[in-house]
């Protein structure tokens, strides 16, 4: 019905904008014969209906007559259309809003296992069906023909629904591989038939639904909903004991809000945070190192398990905060990512005091920095958790390195494109530009620390201000790079203002009393240019700066970046930040 225009969607409807990950998670949901939730949909020919309709995203232009305008759902089904119906790639993102192209396999061994996820069992790969690894020198999987879609065992899901297709490439993979039909069979019964007979409820509004009436209804769906969290799920499972588990966080957040940054009113660290770092610990330690924290692990933590744990943790998350200040992190607004922190918080749980040895303390930090840098967090971390906790504390004993730090990339070119202050990496620069000394312009006398960024209220301002660059042709993506701002005093940033540099270094000069010379040391400290700032030769200082953050992220990682020649950006490659729209 998406296919040839029966299904439509209202064309005041939001664009499509789910991710890599969700969609993975959704197709998981799907094959495993999970309920996803409900849709609605309004029948159309009344009143209420004369709406203009649009095709869904990726569907042909509507050619029909819609009989149905889809009010809510339309993340979901058109995930499923692009995935499982569509010729063409996936056009979706990552969690750092970086555009992709993806086709979804099924990894046909991984599912028929019943030990194994099935979310870990899908498969994302790029539009050329080739899955690379060590940035594109080798290849983890060829799936670019059917032969090796077979040979690797990979069934693609853009067949599923296709009986014939699903039939045709059934007998490759069993001629080819020489595997029984037992292993298909399993497969087509754990797998196949439960996409096939995949059932969504659909509530319908008829087509005589005043249009008033029609209006509320999609307000409520788009605003109202509140899903019964895992919290308050615990809370009901543990009120059954008589332990109040409302009060209980209630006293963690108010001991946490008065001792750490970690908190704040509608913000920071929350109570199902708080219950996923006991379940990392309680199943670390009662499965002898393998650690778990999905939803199911959740609910399944005893009451006997949080509260032996849950005084552990909270030091935990103390000592989280802690050091988090010596990374220069001192606001709940700056943490880069607050999933991390709970495989921090696990990390110190599990190994207490270990942590404070030299050598325990850089590995921790290293693993840090790379999960920021090499943006790792900013998906569904339920995989990722416990497999830092895990080899992290591994490592830190004398184990090998974790995959996380192995793993993590930083792309040069992506300092062009860190543009949104929502972005974990562009908080861990800044962070970073403390850390190695950064000084306010005119508040010069100590580096800025916690104390000096709260009382000088530090902020982020334009180096050569947004009215210089667009007289000078710059383009604005190049201006708002993080290679183009800095961390200043408000006041510092008030002088600055829409000054040409020229003209602010002489106001800044005057205001401070200071020789030019001594006020470069000062600029310097910032990784900038003093004589580009002054020469107002924008290319020479953006080339020069750029090479200065690159080092110092190459530091915090311990490991080179991928140079830009090699992994070219653009800010075209990134899904645009509401924030940056002028």
């Amino acid at each position: 019905m998406v296919d040839d225009g029966r299904i439509q969607l209202p064309d005041f409807q939001r664009p499509w904008k789910w991710d890599d990950e969700r969609i993975m998670a959704l197709l998981a949901t799907i094959t495993r014969h999970y309920p996803m939730g409900v849709m609605m949909a309004l029948e159309t020919g009344g009143p209420g209906t004369r709406f203009k309709p649009r095709p869904l995203a990726g569907a042909p232009a509507g050619h029909v007559e819609p009989t149905l305008l889809l009010m809510d759902g339309q993340q979901r089904l058109t995930s499923l259309y692009q995935a499982l119906h569509s010729d063409a790639p996936v056009e979706t993102m990552d969690p750092r809003k970086k555009k992709l192209k993806r086709w979804y396999y099924i990894d046909i061994a991984k599912a028929i296992d019943d030990d194994v996820d099935r979310e870990d069992a899908i498969l994302s790969v790029p539009e050329d069906r080739i899955l690379r690894e060590d940035f594109g020198r080798g290849v983890t999987y060829d799936l670019s023909t059917s032969e090796n879609e077979a040979m690797a065992g990979m069934f693609p899901l853009r067949l599923i629904l296709d009986s014939s297709g699903t039939q045709q490439w059934m007998r490759e993979y069993v001629n080819i591989t020489g595997r029984n039909w037992d292993v298909w069979d399993l497969f087509t019964s754990k797998v196949v038939n439960n996409a096939r007979q995949y059932m969504v409820p659909v509530i319908k509004l008829t087509q005589d639904t005043p249009k008033e009436a029609v209006c509320t209804v999609f307000e409520k769906v788009n605003t109202g909903g509140v899903p019964l969290t895992v919290f308050e799920l615990m809370t009901a499972s543990y009120a059954v004991d008589d332990f109040q588990l409302h009060e209980d966080w209630d006293r963690i957040w108010n001991e946490l809000e008065s001792d750490t940054m970690l908190v704040a009113p509608r913000a920071g660290l929350g109570n199902t945070d708080f219950l996923q770092t006991i379940t990392l610990v309680s199943t670390y330690f009662k499965r002898r190192g393998r650690a778990a924290c999905k939803r199911k692990d959740i609910l399944e933590l005893p009451l006997s398990e949080y509260q032996e744990w849950s005084p552990r943790v909270l030091g935990a998350y103390h000592w989280t905060a802690q050091f988090l200040r010596r990374q220069c992190v001192f606001d709940v607004s700056d943490i880069p990512y607050m999933t991390q922190l709970v495989a921090l918080a696990a990390i110190r749980a599990v190994l207490g005091e270990e942590t404070d040895s030299e050598e325990a303390y850089a590995k921790v930090t290293r693993w840090f920095w790379c999960g920021v840098f090499g943006e790792q967090y900013g998906g569904s971390p339920e995989t990722r958790l416990p497999r830092d906790l895990e080899q992290v504390v591994d490592w830190v004993r004398g184990g090998e390195e974790p995959a996380s730090v192995g793993e993590a990339i930083f792309r040069e070119a992506r300092l062009d494109t860190m543009r949104s202050r929502n972005s974990a990496a562009y908080k861990g620069m800044y962070a970073l530009l403390m850390q190695q000394g950064a000084k306010d312009w005119t508040h010069n006398r100590d580096p800025i620390d916690e104390k000096i960024m709260f009382d000088h209220q530090i902020g982020l301002y334009l180096i050569f201000p947004k009215s210089w660059c667009a007289k000078a042709k710059i383009p604005r993506e190049r201006y708002e790079s993080i290679v183009n701002k800095t961390l200043l005093a408000h006041r510092t940033g008030q002088l600055v203002g829409q000054r040409a540099p020229k003209s602010y270094l002489r106001l800044l000069e005057t205001d401070t009393g200071l020789p030019a010379n001594w006020l470069d040391d000062i600029i310097a400290t910032h990784l900038i240019d003093p004589s580009a700032l002054r020469d107002e030769e924008f290319d020479r200082f953006y080339k020069g700066r750029a090479a200065q953050l690159r080092k110092l992220i190459e530091a915090a990682m311990g490991k080179a970046a991928i140079p830009a020649a090699q992994a070219p950006e653009s800010a075209e490659d990134y899904e645009s930040d509401p924030e940056l729209v002028a």
